[in-house]
Order: structure tokens, then C-alpha cells, then sequence
């Protein structure tokens, strides 16, 4: 019962928007603004036909192997530079600098360097997520309880083990939060990057729709964008709370006891 009512919690303000859309459009007249009953018909349609579900799929695979990559690039590069300060305060200007510059800006300059296909495409998007995922891994090595770091000194831990179990656990959290934020940046250049010299990808979907004048699709296309980004942000979200249980129940141990206390009767 509680996670029926929490999952109504979570939906009701989303399901009344859509049937107030609903109602509202019905009877719109105008081109730029289907009705939401036809947007919905045509999505249907094209995923039925597979070609939206096609579209979908190359996204989703850019999306993932782009985030994949930032997440490895920016956990080491985080760890490494968390643990050396003279070689953080060398590169710190830079990182900031590549942070500070619009990602999106960098999309067509990517594609035309690295052609076509989803290489540049999985390349922009590890690119611009991997300086949250860089420097919250920073944030959490840096964040190291100092009687950790000195137990594993005084027991001569080995380098290795020292990264994987010392730091890399204490810093999860910091990490996981970076990573957070990187998702909702992967999604959005995820489709700035399927407007240039794309062949598919639901922003390729979006800019040929438009460019038919088939508004209707065009529409479709941005809420698929909006439906996998909350899709995607609640996954992320349940394995969050699964990953870093632990940390949740360090922070709260009165919950989590009569958490146990509850199971137990």
C-alpha cells in the first residue's frame, strides 16, 4: 500500500498536465500545435511501423556508451587528481575552462573534425559529461576521512587496494552525485548532436520531421525526448538507493533500525 501510494504521489501532478493538454488541444486548430490525441496517434504509429523504435535505439545506444565512457574517464581522472594536489592545481584552470564552455557549441565542430556516424556523436556526449563525474570524484576523494587515509598507511596497504578499497568507496556518493548530473547533459547533447550529419537518432527524427513540416511527428519526437529522460532519471535513481543503501544507513541509523525492527515483525 505504501508504494501504491507513493508512486501516486510521484505521477498525479504529471497525469492531470497531460489530460488538461489532452482536452485543451482537441480542438486546436493550429499547425504548430497538434492536438496531443494526434502527436499521440502518430508516435504510435511510427513505433508500430518501427521506424521511431529504430530511432530510439541508436539514442539510447550513443547515450550509454558516451556516459560509460565518461563515467571510467572521470572516476580515474577524479581518483588521480583527488590524490595528487600539484598535479590538481596545474590542470584545475583547464578543467574549469573546458566546464565553462558550452557543449553544445562544441557539436558541429566535433562532427565535422570526426565525420559522420555515432563515433563523434558517443564522443560529444562523454565529453560533456565527464567534468561533473571529474570533479565531484575530487570532491569525494578529497573528502576522505584523514583516519582512514593514515590506517592505510600505518597497514602499508598496496596502491591498488588503496584506490579500490579506501578511496573509491569513500567517495561513492560524491561520485554517484556527479554522475547524477551528468544525465540529464548526456540526454540533451544526445540530441543536439543527432541535428548535425545524422542518419538517425531521435534528433534526427525531430530536425527531418520539421523540416517536412510534419509537426505532428516533430512534437513526438520531444516528448519521446522528455518520457526517456524521466525514464532514465528513475532508473538511475533506484540504483542509487540500492548502490549506496549503506551510506543512507549510516546517515539515518534510527530509520534504518526500525527499518529491521519492522522486518523482523
Amino acid at each position: 500500500m505504501k508504494v501504491v501510494l507513493r508512486i501516486l504521489e510521484r505521477l498525479w501532478l504529471p497525469v492531470v498536465l497531460i489530460a488538461v493538454w489532452w482536452v485543451v488541444s482537441e480542438n486546436a486548430k493550429s499547425v504548430f500545435f497538434p492536438p496531443l490525441s494526434r502527436i499521440m496517434e502518430v508516435m504510435v504509429k511510427d513505433f508500430q511501423s518501427g521506424v521511431l523504435g529504430a530511432h530510439v535505439m541508436a539514442s539510447v545506444g550513443n547515450l550509454f556508451a558516451g556516459l560509460g565512457i565518461a563515467i571510467v574517464v572521470g572516476i580515474v581522472v577524479g581518483i588521480i587528481l583527488g590524490e595528487t594536489p600539484k598535479l590538481r592545481e596545474t590542470v584545475d584552470p583547464l578543467i574549469h575552462f573546458f566546464r565553462a564552455v558550452p557543449q553544445s557549441a562544441l557539436v558541429p565542430l566535433i562532427i565535422g573534425a570526426m565525420g559522420m556516424g555515432s563515433a563523434p556523436k558517443v564522443f560529444t556526449i562523454a565529453f560533456a559529461c565527464v567534468w561533473p563525474i571529474i570533479l565531484n570524484t575530487i570532491d569525494g576523494v578529497r573528502s576522505v576521512e584523514p583516519g582512514v587515509r593514515q590506517m592505510s598507511l600505518a597497514y602499508r596497504v598496496p596502491a591498488r587496494l588503496h584506490f579500490t578499497r579506501v578511496l573509491l568507496p569513500s567517495s561513492l556518493p560524491q561520485i554517484v552525485a556527479g554522475v547524477r548530473v551528468a544525465l540529464p547533459i548526456a540526454v540533451v547533447v544526445m540530441v543536439v548532436s543527432e541535428l548535425f550529419a545524422a542518419e538517425q537518432g531521435i534528433g534526427f527524427y525531430i530536425l527531418q520531421s520539421s523540416s517536412l513540416f510534419l509537426l505532428a511527428q516533430a512534437w513526438a519526437g520531444a516528448i519521446l525526448v522528455g518520457v526517456l529522460g524521466y525514464a532514465l532519471s528513475e532508473l538511475f535513481n533506484l540504483f542509487e538507493r540500492r548502490l549506496l543503501a549503506w551510506h543512507y544507513r549510516s546517515n539515518n541509523p534510527t530509520a534504518a533500525r526500525s527499518a529491521t525492527t519492522s522486518k523482523r515483525k
